[in-house]
C-alpha cells in the first residue's frame, strides 16, 4: 500500500518557553496541535533547525538508540530543563534520508553524538506530545544563500511519498538584538518593522513568487531589522523546496500568530499535497 503523502511544514519556534505553551495561551500552540489532529500520523519526521549549524550538510545517526534531548539555552524556568522529548532513532530513517542526499548528489557527513536540540524537540512536542514518530534531524549548513536551502529541501521532496514529514524550524522574525537592548521599552517600534515583513512574505508565499523570495534580502521591507543573521529564516526554504512549493496544486496554508517580546512572529506555513 502506497503510504499517504507527508506535509512539509515551517514552524516558528519562539523561544524555547514556548514548550511550556499550551493551546489556551498559545494560538501558535494551538494551531500546530490542530494540525497534528487532522493529519495523518508521519511514519517518520526529518527536522532542520538553526541551532545545529555545520560547514557541510550532516546527519544525526542516532540509529537504534534514542536521541537524547539537548537544553541549549540558559535562564530560563526550571521545569523546562526537566522536559525530555524522546523519540526514537530509526535505521530505516537514516537510511531514507541518505538515499535521497546521495540521489540529489548532496554532500553529507553523520553526526554519532548529535541529539535534538530545541529547535527540533520544542516544536514537536506541540505536533506530537507523545514522541511515538521516529526522527532524524540534519544540521543546517552555516551561511549559505537560500537557494541552496531550497535546493536542499528538494532533495528531501521524496521523502513525503514515504510517508516522512519534513520540518523547517525557525522563526518568521528573529531579532534578539533589539529584545535584548530594549526589552519592552519600545514595543511599537519594534512592531513597526515586524508587520511589514511578515506581509511581505505571505503575499510572496500566496503568489507562488520564489524569485522574489530567494531575493528578500533586497526586495522584502525591513529584512535586516527582522533577521540580522538569517540562519532563522533559512529553514523556510528548505521547507518550501520540500513542499513543492512552485506545484500550483500544492496546498499553502499560512498561519500568522503571535508575537514573542514583540519581535519573533510565531508564524508556520503549511504545504501539502
Amino acid at each position: 500500500m502506497k503510504a499517504h503523502k507527508a506535509p512539509s511544514l515551517f514552524i516558528s519556534h519562539g523561544s524555547p518557553t514556548f514548550a511550556l505553551e499550551t493551546a489556551a495561551s498559545s494560538p501558535a500552540a494551538a494551531y500546530l496541535e490542530t494540525l497534528a489532529y487532522d493529519t495523518t500520523l508521519p511514519k517518520g519526521i526529518v527536522v532542520v533547525s538553526p541551532h545545529w549549524q555545520t560547514r557541510g550538510t550532516q546527519v544525526s545517526i542516532a540509529r537504534a538508540i534514542q536521541p537524547s534531548t539537548v537544553h541549549d539555552f540558559g535562564g530560563f524556568p526550571e521545569a523546562l530543563y526537566a522536559l525530555q522529548y524522546p523519540a526514537k532513532g530509526a535505521p530505516w530513517l537514516v537510511d531514507a534520508v541518505t538515499a535521497q542526499l546521495s540521489l540529489h548528489e548532496v554532500l553529507h557527513n553523520f553526526a554519532t553524538e548529535q541529539g535534538l536540540d530545541h529547535g527540533a524537540w520544542v516544536p514537536l512536542m506541540k505536533l506530537y506530545p507523545q514522541a511515538h514518530v521516529p526522527v532524524v534531524q540534519i544540521s543546517l549548513p552555516a551561511q549559505q544563500k537560500p537557494g541552496f536551502y531550497y535546493a536542499l529541501g528538494q532533495a528531501l521532496a521524496g521523502l513525503r511519498e514515504q510517508g516522512v514529514m519534513v520540518i523547517g524550524s525557525g522563526s518568521m522574525t528573529h531579532n534578539l538584538y533589539e529584545v535584548r537592548l530594549h526589552s519592552d521599552s519600545d514595543p511599537q517600534r519594534m512592531a513597526s518593522y515586524v508587520q511589514p515583513f511578515r506581509a511581505w512574505i505571505q503575499s510572496k508565499l500566496t503568489a507562488r513568487d520564489l524569485p522574489a523570495l530567494l531575493n528578500y534580502r533586497v526586495q522584502a521591507p525591513f529584512a535586516a531589522e527582522n533577521h540580522p543573521t538569517d540562519e532563522h529564516l533559512m529553514p523556510l526554504f528548505v521547507a518550501l523546496g520540500a513542499g513543492d512549493f512552485e506545484n500550483k496544486e500544492t496546498q499553502l496554508d499560512y498561519f500568522a500568530g503571535e508575537l514573542v517580546y514583540h519581535t519573533l512572529a510565531m508564524d508556520h506555513v503549511r504545504l501539502s499535497a
